[in-house]
C-alpha cells in the first residue's frame, strides 16, 4: 500500500491508515500529518494497537485522541486539535 493510498477522504472526513507499518512508522506518519499541516483540525487514524506512546506527543502538540468504533483487531482514533 503506497503512502497516497493510506490517506483518503470520506463523508466523515480525512483518514490515515497506518496498519501494517513497523514501529515507529505509525507514529511518524501520524505526527507528520499533524506537523505538516495536512490536516488542520481533525482526522481518523486506523491502527493495529493502542498507540500508548503517541498520546503524550499529541498532547504536546495540542491534539486529543478519541476512540471510535472499529472492526475487531483494529484501533480507530479520531484525532482533533484541542480547543
Amino acid at each position: 500500500m503506497s503512502a497516497a493510498s493510506r490517506r483518503w477522504v470520506a463523508a466523515d472526513g480525512a483518514h490515515l491508515d497506518v496498519r501494517g507499518l513497523k514501529p515507529p512508522e505509525p507514529m511518524v506518519a501520524i505526527l507528520s500529518m499533524i506537523d505538516g499541516g495536512a490536516e488542520k483540525t481533525a482526522f481518523t487514524v486506523h491502527l493495529e494497537r493502542d498507540p500508548v506512546f503517541l498520546y503524550p506527543e499529541l498532547a504536546e502538540r495540542g491534539w486529543i485522541a478519541t476512540p471510535v468504533a472499529a472492526d475487531p483487531g483494529e484501533v480507530r482514533l479520531r484525532l482533533e486539535r484541542a480547543r
